[in-house]
């Protein structure tokens, strides 16, 4: 089979996988944790969303460039060469693992709100997360058509909640419940460098629409108009749906809340209203969960194909998948989710969030280098002036972001670059 009949991928199946990653569990608890920073908080929105538009632009330009599978990593190994591509493949690699092992918590968190026994047993917990994440693993490697309508299904219904929660923000509308401008008198910059930092986790996922490139039907087109889309969709969606609920939730019981939506929800509907964000909430990260596992299958795929992992895994099933790049997405993801749960669901959360927020933050900085380097070479006229703008610019927000989320968390960045060395130096 060739690669042409394996392009079933569309502009509507693109936006749902870039839609459907990035709209997950990160959008359920982020009223909660802003709430802390007033209405100035609500300013990290307004910047992350502007700087993934930054990002999805340079990522435009970039796949026009090189329209392969591989996203970030085929740029960067490209633009930058073998090393930087492999610590590249590496960190963005392990931030879809993690994303995948953390929207499976989050997934068997709201889950318990149904069956309480899973959310009292660390085992029983674990074993629900193991079986979800296999589930979805076999889909993948069953048909990348199955996987990619099941995409548009999930990330179309995952909306539902969030236009509830508009809906009811708008139809029981309360300014007295807003919080105060800067409740915590924290130096503006500071405030929203770390609000940035925050909501990024709610943003990421983007991307991923590139990885997938093969698959893609007419790529070079499709891809940017996918990625613009898919960003507006976002942006959009999270400014209302953050303000609704600072209209119905008064900030101080906000600040205390584990399940904003469900609070709610509940606070104009009664425990009906909690009942269905939970299944909203479920059906959410089930979505993004896919997303990611379609995205970590193709990265590696990518990486073997330029002789980074085993020959093997570049080996296709009859209907065109990665067989055993999802057998080893599937083991690695098993792996943090034994060693993390010993943590605790919220705890393990947090900490796959942040590593795959961070990792992910790395390779949109090196992706803005490559497109400069490319750009630099490109006929000098006013697009090649504007591409290395573009390029800056989409590099000092990710060097911006990085900055907010503080100096521990750069260093275990920085740790997991170095666990990847001996990989490459195997290999080469």
């Amino acid at each position: 089979m060739s690669y042409e009949q394996h392009r079933v991928i569309g502009f509507w199946r693109g936006w749902s996988i870039a839609v459907g990653c990035a709209v997950g569990s990160g959008i359920f608890m982020m009223p909660t944790m802003l709430a802390p920073y007033g209405m100035l908080g609500f300013g990290g929105w307004i910047i992350a969303g502007i700087g993934s538009i930054l990002v999805a632009l340079t990522m435009a330009r970039l796949v026009k460039r090189i329209p392969k599978t591989g996203g970030p990593y085929v740029y960067v190994n490209e633009g930058l060469g073998n090393f930087l591509g492999f610590i590249i493949a590496w960190t963005y690699w392990v931030a879809c693992i993690a994303a995948i092992a953390g929207i499976s918590i989050a997934f068997v968190g709201y889950l318990s709100f149904f069956i309480p026994k899973i959310s009292n047993s660390i085992i029983y917990s674990l074993i629900a997360s193991l079986i979800l994440v296999w589930a979805i693993i076999i889909l993948n490697i069953k048909s990348l058509e199955s996987s990619s309508k099941f995409q548009v299904l999930s990330t179309l219904l995952k909306l539902l909640p969030l236009l509830f929660i508009i809906f009811l923000g708008a139809t029981n509308f309360n300014t007295s419940n807003l919080p105060e401008l800067n409740p915590g008198n924290l130096h503006p910059i500071t405030l929203l460098a770390t609000v940035t930092t925050l909501v990024m986790w709610s943003f990421i996922g983007i991307e991923t629409a590139t990885v997938p490139a093969d698959n893609v039907i007419n790529p070079q087109e499709t891809i940017p108009k996918v990625l613009i889309a898919s960003v507006i969709t976002i942006l959009i969606l999270y400014v209302l749906v953050s303000f609704a609920i600072a209209t119905i939730v008064p900030a101080n019981e906000l600040i205390n809340s584990s399940a904003p939506f469900a609070l709610a929800a509940t606070k104009i509907l009664g425990a009906t209203g909690g009942s269905i964000i939970s299944l909203g909430a479920l059906i959410s990260t089930l979505g993004s969960l896919n997303a990611n596992t379609l995205t970590a299958g193709n990265l590696s795929l990518a990486a073997a194909r330029d002789g980074l992992l085993p020959e093997k895994f570049v080996t296709l099933t009859e209907v065109g998948t990665p067989l055993y790049t999802y057998l080893l997405t599937g083991s690695f993801v098993s792996m943090l989710l034994i060693l993390n749960y010993t943590k605790g669901i919220v705890n393990a959360f947090v900490f796959l969030a942040m590593l795959s927020t961070l990792s992910t933050l790395i390779a949109y900085a090196f992706c803005a280098i490559a497109e400069f380097k490319f750009a630099k070479t490109d006929q000098n006229n006013k697009k090649r002036v504007n591409a290395l703008i573009l390029s800056c610019a989409t590099f000092t927000y990710a060097f911006f972001a990085i900055w907010g989320a503080g100096i521990e968390t750069i260093i275990y960045s920085f740790i997991l670059i170095l666990i990847g060395m001996p990989i490459y130096l195997f290999k080469k």
